[in-house]
């Protein structure tokens, strides 16, 4: 990071990164001092019923109150990106300083429905905003040894609390856990690279990455609290919500049950096998002790999570693209559908059944392919055995999407994104029969339902104001919400505000 920034010298032998002089320009004094005198309110997060009667009004209403949160984040990370650089020059970074901020504002009109449940997504107009704000620090250790460590503050909530459907509309949203903003330390890990050879390559420095030369082929091993998401499924085109497409079943394949706490982080140990053409991963990590929670289980004898991953990297016609091939097997308390029916078919309940030896297992497929230098396409498929409940990610049995991307180098606008997408999903036969009979799960329950496949289709732009600055705005469309026939269709409407240093 450091090797690639301009220094220049001024009164009192002080450097000064030009970046610095960047950021300066992006903030607005007075946009800083009306957020300091005018701090945003914790209710301001999530506002769940009647609310404006237009896209229009909603976002009016609340354009101020997300102008002060991103100021003042901002002029926060401006500091710490000041404090955290290096004067030196040397090639390889010793130390990395990296910061992250993500407001999300979704609102949807009211829609109709034949009747609603527990876990329902509500049928009225409603707005819902979330925020992330994430620093990431890392250190070398020693040849080929870095650590890192992620303190992160996460606040807010998805439409109707994230429950009601399958490919749920904000990403963001499975990394909270409470709407008011809390503190957790997000990520904590170690990493070793050991060198397979001599020949090395340039790695930027960016997210939990220090930059400096690393071996082109090498074997490494990653211990401590993780994202498994960082290691695992990852796509050029489609798994980041803070930047690329926000459904749950657009950033992974939507039937990886991916072990996670409630936040989405989880202890873990990564080994990797690295070649330019060729990837092997394997992970084991710890899984939460209930559906969805935040305590994980340290009983690694009974419970936990392992994720073999295989990627080939290739060129199709002079341009790069990538094969991987994702399985898992959870084993966890889960509850089983069929049981559940079994022991009251009119009001099944996953946790009068849920047991130590219950697994969960499925296989993903995942490939990328660059058009040419501005644009390219993904698809995704997965599948998972669904005789037991899901434990971690969302309640998909079954998944395809597929989609394109393109910067904005064609209209003048390189570092513009837009992007196209469709994510299908749907439910095993007993996971089906469970909700038709008046079951609930962690994130859907309608007290029946009238079975058909969902699907969302995403549309985003993306546009960079500043050179650390993006805003977003998308459009889902939500056909069957919660595989349900009888409830939607569902338009959600979002502007999503993205700093990073």
């Amino acid at each position: 990071m450091i090797s690639s920034i301009k220094t220049f010298p001024v009164k009192g032998d002080i450097y000064f990164t030009a970046q610095i002089k960047l950021i300066q320009k992006s903030i607005r004094i007075r946009v800083i001092i009306e957020c300091l005198i005018n701090p945003l309110r914790l209710d301001s997060f999530c506002v769940h019923g009647k609310g404006p009667n237009n896209v229009k009004t909603m976002f009016k209403n609340n354009i101020n109150q997300t102008k002060r949160l991103i100021a003042f984040i901002i002029f926060i990370l401006t500091i710490v990106n000041v404090n955290g650089q290096q004067t030196d020059t040397i090639k390889d970074d010793r130390f990395s300083v990296h910061a992250q901020t993500t407001v999300i504002t979704q609102y949807k009109p009211a829609f109709t429905a034949k009747y609603s449940g527990q876990n329902s997504l509500q049928t009225q107009e409603e707005t819902s905003r979330s925020t992330t704000s994430t620093l990431y620090l890392g250190a070398k250790l020693w040849q080929g040894a870095s650590v890192f460590i992620n303190p992160e503050i996460a606040g807010g909530a998805g439409l109707s609390g994230s429950l009601g459907v399958g490919s749920s509309a904000n990403g963001e949203t499975y990394r909270i856990d409470n709407p008011a903003p809390t503190f957790e330390l997000a990520r904590l890990f170690f990493r070793q690279i050991f060198p397979l050879g001599k020949e090395t390559t340039y790695q930027e420095s960016d997210f939990n990455k220090l930059g400096g030369s690393i071996p082109t082929n090498y074997f490494s091993f990653t211990v401590g609290k993780i994202c498994v998401a960082d290691f695992f499924d990852n796509n050029r085109y489609s798994h980041d919500p803070r930047t690329q497409f926000m459904s749950w079943g657009l950033m992974s394949n939507g039937a990886w049950d991916f072990p996670a706490n409630t936040r989405g982080y989880t202890p873990s140990v990564v080994l990797e096998y690295v070649t330019p053409e060729n990837e092997l991963r394997y992970g084991f990590s710890l899984v939460p002790t209930t559906p969805n929670g935040m305590n994980m289980s340290w009983n690694i004898s009974n419970t936990g999570s392992h994720t073999l991953e295989f990627t080939h990297n290739y060129t199709l016609a002079g341009e790069k693209g990538a094969l991987r091939l994702v399985s898992f097997f959870n084993n966890a308390k889960m509850g089983n559908y069929n049981q559940s029916i079994a022991l009251n078919p009119t009001a099944p309940d996953l946790f009068a059944t849920e047991a130590i030896g219950h697994i969960k297992y499925g296989f993903g497929i995942n490939s990328e392919q660059a058009l040419n230098k501005d644009m390219g396409i993904f698809f995704r498929a997965s599948w998972n055995d669904g005789h037991n409940e899901t434990w971690a990610f969302t309640e998909i049995d079954r998944s395809v999407s597929f989609g394109i991307s393109s910067n904005g180098n064609q209209w003048n606008r390189q570092n513009d994104n837009v992007g196209l997408a469709l994510v299908i999903s749907g439910l095993s036969t007993p996971h089906r029969k469970y909700l038709e009979a008046g079951g609930n799960g962690f994130e859907l329950g309608d007290g029946k339902l009238n079975y058909s496949l969902e699907h969302l289709a995403e549309l985003y732009y993306s546009v960079q104001l500043q050179k650390y600055l993006y805003v977003s705005g998308t459009y889902q469309f939500i056909l069957n919400p919660g595989y349900n026939k009888d409830r939607g269709p569902v338009n959600v409407f979002s502007i999503r505000v993205h700093a990073a240093f």
